[in-house]
């Protein structure tokens, strides 16, 4: 119970890294708004199943004002907001390269993938700085650090995201708050549905460790740099790979 008294908001809490974050933070004794413009209903009632505190807010993380309104609802319900997870993410629908990518599909990528983190830290900051406190976690990828073909558009986000989490970990840490980000490797979430599975697990065999992850490696990874125990780490890209980085 780690996180016994603070209060998380989790981005695409609905399924996948996001759902499994806010279920593991939950259980670390955290009051949890599952944020997601679908299913986040489902994660806020498993929590509540399981005796936690929880509340499900339908919304688009482009919005800034649905950002205010979420904060405001953390603030009425809980009294504040201590943690921020920025997990909300998409791939390209089309072709993702230099060339072929579009320009509407570009703009999408980027106002999920990297506005909507900016927004989601600049939304939270202000309580943070107010109280002298607060951690933020922000998802990067595996693939931004390395590059990956046919992921020009989500490996750009996710490299920012990387800049930017450095960026603002070195603006605020004076004032109390850690701002770290954790890089995926191959984790099976639904993103992943429409992908050949015998492509999956060619890739996953080229691993160090021979299997693809699970979103609760990456929930894990969240919760302990919300935690206490990481609060000398801030402005880090954590790798959480299965060693793909050192392959």
């Amino acid at each position: 119970m780690k996180l016994r008294g603070k209060v998380a908001l989790v981005t695409g809490a609905g399924s996948g890294i996001g759902g499994a974050t806010a279920l593991r933070v939950a259980a670390e004794g955290a009051a949890v708004l599952c944020l997601d413009l679908r299913a986040a209903e489902v994660t806020a009632a498993a929590i509540e199943s399981e005796g936690g505190a929880a509340v499900a807010i339908a919304m688009d993380v482009r919005d800034a004002a649905a950002w205010a309104g979420a904060v405001a609802t953390a603030e009425e319900r809980f009294g504040t907001v201590d943690l921020l997870a920025n997990v909300a993410g998409v791939v390209s629908e089309g072709p993702d390269t230099a060339v072929g990518q579009t320009e509407e599909e570009w703009d999408r990528i980027v106002a999920i993938n990297l506005r909507g983190s900016w927004l989601g830290m600049r939304a939270v900051l202000p309580a943070m700085l107010r109280k002298g406190s607060g951690r933020i976690v922000n998802i990067a990828s595996e693939a931004a650090l390395i590059g990956m073909p046919g992921l020009a558009a989500y490996t750009a986000t996710k490299g920012a995201i990387a800049a930017l989490t450095r960026q603002a970990a070195i603006e605020y840490v004076r004032e109390g708050v850690t701002i770290n980000a954790v890089a995926p490797g191959y984790i099976r979430t639904p993103i992943q549905d429409g992908i050949d599975p015998a492509l999956l697990e060619r890739q996953a065999a080229e691993l160090p460790t021979g299997t693809m992850g699970r979103p609760e490696d990456i929930a894990a990874t969240i919760a302990h740099l919300f935690s206490d125990d990481a609060s000398y780490i801030t402005g880090q890209v954590v790798a959480v790979d299965g060693g793909w980085c050192i392959a």
